[in-house]
């Protein structure tokens, strides 16, 4: 069985209101068994021009399971308190 990890890059525009947001997500992730590998912190360029702001990195155990994890009802929650306040950069990929 092949893990997936969900990767994001979060432009935050208002944090006081994305802590709705952080709380739903939580929820979720714990609803689909995700693993929070990352979620903000300290992050340095070290190749190339990319400019990270709030970068979050979750694992799960198939790539499917992140797949219905992103469609959940539970994430939608999180979707809905995210809008306006944020620009969400997310992709899944496949890992080892």
């Amino acid at each position: 069985m092949t893990s997936a990890y969900i990767i994001a890059n979060v432009q935050v525009n208002n944090p006081e209101q994305y802590e709705e947001y952080k709380k739903w997500s939580s929820a979720a992730m714990l609803a689909h068994g995700a693993e929070l590998c990352v979620r903000g912190g300290h992050c340095e360029v070290l190749e190339g021009d990319w400019t990270p702001e709030r970068v979050v990195v979750l694992k799960f155990p198939t790539f499917e399971a992140a797949k219905t994890f992103h469609a959940s009802p539970e994430y939608d929650k999180a979707r809905k308190a995210r809008e306006g306040i944020a620009i969400m950069r997310m992709i899944v990929v496949e890992g080892v």
